[in-house]
């Protein structure tokens, strides 16, 4: 299956058609009626979809699991045929297309089954995925323009040359596959007068984004947070709060972090762990609906 622990769990609903076709008249009458032999067949093909829905990762091999949280089957009854609509719901990693769609399928094979005693004629047709929400899809944001940004490596052992730098490298490329245009990576030392002047810099030069990645632990020489906190004009705690939790369903040590985030001016100021897993997992915590910050304080500005 797919590696889908990078994600994020979302909102996600879709809702999927099919179509049961006869060949009689009398077979619609016999389904509103209640009088097909086999039973009432709306009734117990909505309860057939129902098990479906729960069952699909059981039945198609790259499905995941995953917690359905609401199923609705509907019929729209014409002359010579009944569609069948299913809606799923769910708030997860993943959507839900595939069970909606599995559960038309069951749904329109159970009247089937039902209904070919009485009609030879009888016909399955448009098993297809009508709408969908959540997820990349629908919740990649697009900035208002092109997104600028520095990144920085607040290390003393890196910037003396007896580490490497994998953590900057990482966020760097992370940021390039979202369509930031990174303007470039420098690597200081755990100092707080130095983090302060880039910071003041970038937001002087019209930077968008500054990352900094080290100096959020608990060190004696982990001084990020207090640097920036100390010239920030205000914080944005969701955007803490998200990595944090992010970072905790991962790890209990993510809870030592103190990553950070606000505003200087128009730009925004990250500090984010110095380890590698920290600093990518951080990123995909908050990427791509990170995005959306710009295009909210772009209207801002336009009031």
């Amino acid at each position: 299956m797919v590696n889908i622990t990078p994600k994020s769990n979302t909102l996600r609903k879709a809702i999927a058609q099919g179509i049961v076709r006869v060949s009689l008249p009398q077979t619609i009458q016999a389904i509103q009626n209640r009088t097909v032999p086999k039973g009432d067949v709306l009734e117990c093909a909505r309860v057939a979809g129902l098990f479906a829905a729960k069952r699909t990762a059981d039945m198609i091999p790259d499905c995941h699991p995953l917690p359905v949280e609401f199923t609705a089957i509907s019929y729209e009854v014409g002359e010579l045929e009944v569609a069948i609509f299913v809606e799923i719901h769910t708030i997860y990693k993943t959507g839900v297309e595939v069970e909606a769609m599995h559960a038309a399928s069951v749904v329109a094979l159970t009247m089937y089954d039902m209904l070919k005693p009485i009609d030879k004629g009888v016909t399955i047709e448009q098993i297809k995925l009508v709408e969908k929400r959540g997820g990349k899809s629908d919740r990649t944001p697009m900035a208002p323009r092109s997104i600028s940004a520095s990144i920085v490596v607040c290390s003393d052992s890196i910037s003396a040359g007896k580490g490497e730098d994998r953590a900057g490298e990482l966020i760097l490329e992370k940021l390039e596959k979202h369509g930031v245009a990174i303007l470039d990576k420098v690597i200081i030392p755990d100092d707080r007068g130095r983090i302060q002047a880039i910071a003041k810099n970038a937001s002087d030069s019209g930077v968008d984004l500054v990352i900094f990645t080290g100096g959020t632990g608990l060190s004696p020489r982990d001084v990020t947070p207090e640097a920036l906190e100390e010239i920030l004009d205000r914080r944005i705690p969701g955007i803490e709060e998200a990595i944090r939790n992010y970072g905790q369903q991962r790890t209990p040590y993510a809870m030592l972090s103190r990553s950070l985030a606000g505003q200087i001016g128009n730009t925004i100021i990250l500090a984010l762990p110095g380890s590698t897993s920290g600093a990518g997992e951080s990123i995909d915590a908050i990427f791509p609906a990170f995005l959306h910050v710009f295009k909210v304080m772009e209207g801002a500005r336009h009031d």
